[in-house]
């Protein structure tokens, strides 16, 4: 068991996970096309920087999941339990590969309640929330009703009139902020678009100075025999 934020948590996996930034992506368990691939874009590019946060449910959490370099998943389980069991090969991966947390012990099974502290952890353990797709009164929905009495900001990407009502709606309110280009949002977090790019380790530091070493603490890049590898 460790203790973090508040929360005693039980655990299989990588725990040092916990310590570097974390982004929470959440979303319906039916998602469109489109929000399903911009779901896996999110993750990819965001997850070089950021350690990715989900519940593990169908849709968007497990796209997300998936889709990172660097994952947690919060269960509204006991540790044991892989739930929902149709995702059960993918949270045994990330137990094995990442990190899997939950406040409940061996043997608990989840219950309505369960669902919505698993939310409140994914948020409270976050720098901040993206909500890629929900309809009103959903259970991404009152993730942002968390986030927002909680001060973390809440993103979103825009969706076509009559879809994702939840978010549209937030977005015209000005609740939450919309992202309109992955790319920026991304280089606007620090993160830089260099994969397969290779340098000299010596003009790499130059270039980027003592940030260097933080670059390879979240593994962003790979230093090997004097050259510098982008991930």
């Amino acid at each position: 068991m460790v203790s973090f934020c508040g929360y005693n948590f039980y655990y299989i996996g990588d725990i040092s996970l916990l310590e570097l930034p974390k982004i929470a992506i959440l979303g319906t368990r039916r998602p469109s096309r489109y929000s399903k691939e911009v779901t896996a874009q999110l993750s990819k590019i965001l997850s070089k920087k950021y350690v990715i946060v989900s519940g593990g449910a169908m849709g968007v959490d497990a796209i997300a999941h998936k889709n990172a370099s660097k994952t947690i998943m919060v269960s509204p389980a006991g540790i044991d339990i892989y739930y929902p069991k149709v995702n059960s090969s993918l949270i045994k991966e990330i137990a094995k590969n990442h990190l899997l947390i939950t406040k409940y012990k061996e043997g608990f099974m989840p219950r309505p309640y369960t669902f919505l502290e698993r939310n409140q952890i994914i948020v409270d353990i976050s720098e901040f929330l993206i909500i890629v797709e929900a309809d009103e009164n959903s259970g991404s929905y009152r993730s942002f009703e968390i986030a927002k009495k909680s001060g973390k900001k809440v993103y979103s990407v825009p969706h076509r009139i009559g879809e994702s009502l939840a978010t549209n709606r937030l977005a015209e309110e000005g609740e939450i902020e919309l992202i309109f280009d992955i790319e920026k949002f991304a280089n606007g977090l620090g993160i830089k678009k260099n994969s397969g790019k290779i340098i000299d380790y010596n003009e790499a530091f130059r270039i980027y100075g003592e940030k260097l070493y933080e670059m390879e603490l979240f593994g962003e890049i790979e230093v090997k025999e004097g050259k510098v590898y982008f991930k």
